[in-house]
């Protein structure tokens, strides 16, 4: 993808983490403030300014995005230490958003300039790329994998929802072509220029749900009708929201970047409905960006964007790492 999308790609992420929005959107202390925050394994590298994380249960590894250059960093299981997995700029990457692997270990990870590409966890090979077509603006940003192997990826800048299947997965190449548009869903917001972000999907495959960062709406798609709708949040809002984690239970966890914020909501089992229960805000979370349940505890990103990062700012970023959360 031409070198000259990079700016917009890094300007429309900066315009959208800094927009201005009410903080009441974020409930408070009385859903609960508790947790406990450690420090699951570091980074190597001085500008890291990681974004994208996945967990591969198979092998408990970890696999950690730089927006920064594109470098794939893996913890492995007990190691204080990650290592680079994919180096910076493998296959032209130029960033590391979103991370998915997938049920046969294979890991998905979006170059918000371009579009995602596949790769084997045990020897790294590349297995498939898919981009998106012209030379417009976009902004590919999270992705989720569906029991039957379909990826669904967000487009924060197109407002559009890509979809590679199986079928393309094995054809090992193509482009990204929207599945869903949202553009005619969104609430409107002035000065608006980034939309939907984090995506999930729930368990049985039935439904996708997408965040608006910006208006702090959670949208809902029907995966066997491909009906549209607006989940009905109750006690709070999903302004600032980036990643979305949704575990079995009905248990949505949510980062919100720039107030350090982590939430839980409680989903109802048709997806239609969520209450929040549990707010944890912390600034040793550091503009956690996204995050992924494991056993006992929830791994969040400490993205560090206002350390000299996409964000911009004058502060020295310390140690790039990965936070473990507890009582979340």
């Amino acid at each position: 993808m031409p070198k000259k999308l990079l700016p917009t790609a890094v300007l429309t992420l900066t315009a959208a983490l800094t927009l201005t929005t009410a903080p009441t959107a974020v409930a408070a202390e009385p859903h609960g403030g508790g947790g406990r925050i450690t420090t699951a394994f570091t980074l190597p590298g001085e500008r890291v300014y990681p974004e994208g994380i996945a967990t591969d249960p198979r092998t408990r590894a970890v696999y950690v995005g730089s927006y920064a250059d594109g470098t794939v960093y893996r913890a492995l299981p007990g190691r204080a230490r990650a290592e680079v997995f994919l180096p910076a700029g493998t296959d032209g990457r130029r960033t590391a958003n979103g991370l998915r692997v997938d049920a046969r270990g294979r890991l998905w990870v979006t170059d918000s300039t371009a579009g995602v590409t596949v790769y084997d966890t045990a020897t790294g090979a590349r297995l498939a790329r898919f981009d998106v077509p012209g030379a417009g603006p976009r902004f590919v940003n999270d992705l989720t994998v569906t029991p039957d192997g379909t990826a669904y990826l967000t487009d924060s800048v197109r407002t559009v929802v890509y979809r590679v299947t199986p079928h393309d997965l094995a054809a090992g190449s193509g482009t990204l072509t929207p599945a869903y548009d949202l553009s005619g869903r969104l609430t409107p917001v002035p000065g608006r220029a980034f939309s939907l972000n984090g995506i999930t999907s729930d368990r049985a495959g039935r439904y996708l749900l997408t965040v608006d960062m910006v208006a702090g709406d959670l949208h809902r798609i029907d995966l066997r009708t491909g009906a549209l709708s607006r989940v009905t949040l109750q006690g709070g809002g999903l302004v600032h929201a980036d990643g979305l984690d949704l575990a079995a239970d009905g248990s949505l966890r949510v980062a919100h970047n720039t107030t350090n914020t982590l939430t839980r909501w409680h989903l109802t089992p048709d997806g239609t409905r969520a209450r929040l229960v549990h707010t944890l805000t912390d600034p040793s979370l550091q503009i956690p960006t996204t995050l992924a349940r494991t056993p006992g505890r929830t791994l969040v990103v400490r993205s560090q964007f206002d350390k000299g990062g996409p964000m911009g700012g004058t502060g020295t970023p310390t140690a790039f790492t990965i936070a473990a959360v507890r009582g979340l």
